[in-house]
């Protein structure tokens, strides 16, 4: 490494790495965040930005946090697709009772960071558990990106061969280049992939905004505390989803750096991912976290100083107070947000894929049957026609029409309770 994690750079190389981590950081905001205030708010454009804005602000706030006292790894912070999975399966509640779920998801993180109770968690996380984990999260948000690729005025076949084309092109771009162009991808993707699909496509017609509940809250900073005890047991699962993610990602960056200190740095990281939940439960945002992609960049540009990343959080914070760069994200076509979420979701398969053949947790056939079937389960729920959760009471719907929570709770029962004896750790 030309630079270590304590080490301080210069003012323009610091600068410098810190735009490159800003760059890496951005699509992720910019297709979870634009996916969810599309969503939340129709076709309300004011109510769009200003739910970007508090995403950049609290993913800034949290960054910097983590930085100067949270794990102080290089890490990139960015919107938790765990919880997007649970934002996503709990619309039929209302707002104010998901992002409620959310605040007290972060608080379940906190309370494990602060008593010290993730070493409890690690004896029933298996390696066979965590794998199914990472692969239930691109399953589920099948259907999400089937809605953005398809829902516009383009022709079916048009938008299949674009997704097709533009996943293939983004791996081999992936694939051949170096250093910080390689970082570059996402966001070079996104720009690309939009110019050419307005090409060739035109550009989506406007939508007529409806009379909703939030186009009447556009300007709430906060929300109002509504507790619904189905939607917080659903958003409890996907809390202990988010921590093992969380925890993996310090220890993966930790573990290549030879960092120090790892237990505080975990129960640090994971005290503030913590509070950073909070307070986009607060805010009703999407939640944050650590992502894994880091290890491959440090070792490309051989920089693994933390300092860089506080221009990158000063930066996040900037783009929070400039409404106008917000309204230019907007102008990206669903289809193209729906390609790059199918991109980074490969990328999370090929992780799970990965660790799966390294910790060889699927040698015998129990040990498929335990990974398999959580992922069936949750491919039939995730892709149950909508129409038939009106079937299922109300209490329990939050929890049994969520296939990454089901998916959870399978893998769980499998691999503690029915094979239990069989310890092929």
């Amino acid at each position: 490494m030309n630079y270590n994690i304590n080490d301080k750079l210069p003012f323009g190389p610091n600068l410098l790495y810190g735009l490159q981590w800003w760059i890496v950081t951005v699509p992720a905001i910019i297709t979870m965040g634009l996916v969810l205030g599309k969503i939340h708010y129709g076709a309300d454009v004011v109510g769009q930005v200003f739910y970007m804005q508090k995403l950049f602000f609290v993913l800034g706030f949290t960054l910097l946090a983590q930085i100067l006292y949270g794990h102080r790894l290089p890490l990139v912070v960015g919107p938790a697709s765990v919880l997007l999975i649970g934002i996503l399966a709990s619309l039929s509640a209302s707002l104010s009772a998901i992002y409620t779920a959310v605040m007290i998801g972060g608080l379940f993180l906190t309370i494990l960071s602060v008593f010290g109770l993730l070493k409890y968690l690690r004896k029933i996380f298996t390696s066979r558990v965590i794998v199914v984990i990472m692969l239930l999260i691109p399953l589920t948000l099948g259907p999400t990106i089937i809605n953005l690729v398809f829902n516009n005025h383009a022709p079916v076949l048009l938008n299949l061969f674009f997704v097709v084309v533009v996943c293939i092109v983004l791996l081999l771009t992936n694939n051949l280049l170096k250093g910080i162009w390689k970082s570059s991808t996402l966001i070079l993707g996104i720009i690309v992939s939009t110019v050419v699909y307005n090409l060739i496509a035109g550009s989506p017609p406007v939508e007529v905004l409806e009379n909703s509940e939030i186009a009447q809250q556009s300007f709430s900073l906060f929300i109002s505390f509504e507790f619904d005890p189905g939607v917080i047991l659903a958003f409890l699962f996907c809390a202990i989803g988010l921590t093992i993610n969380e925890v993996g990602s310090i220890e993966a960056v930790g573990q290549m750096l030879s960092a120090s200190s790892m237990e505080k740095r975990t129960q640090r990281g994971v005290g503030i991912t913590g509070l950073s939940n909070i307070m986009a439960g607060m805010l009703g945002i999407i939640g944050s976290i650590d992502y894994s992609s880091s290890p491959g960049i440090i070792a490309s540009t051989k920089c693994a100083s933390r300092f860089p990343f506080i221009p990158t959080a000063l930066l996040l914070i900037v783009c929070a107070f400039i409404p106008y760069l917000v309204e230019l994200l907007l102008t990206i076509p669903d289809a193209v947000m729906g390609t790059i979420l199918l991109y980074v979701m490969i990328s999370q398969f090929a992780a799970g894929f990965q660790m799966l053949v390294q910790t060889k947790a699927t040698v015998a056939f129990n040990e498929g049957a335990i990974v398999g079937l959580p992922l069936m389960i949750a491919l039939l729920i995730s892709f149950m026609p909508a129409g038939l959760s009106v079937q299922i009471p109300s209490l329990l719907r939050p929890v049994v029409c969520n296939g990454f929570v089901m998916g959870i709770i399978t893998v769980l029962f499998l691999e503690n309770i029915v094979y239990r004896k069989k310890k092929y750790e």
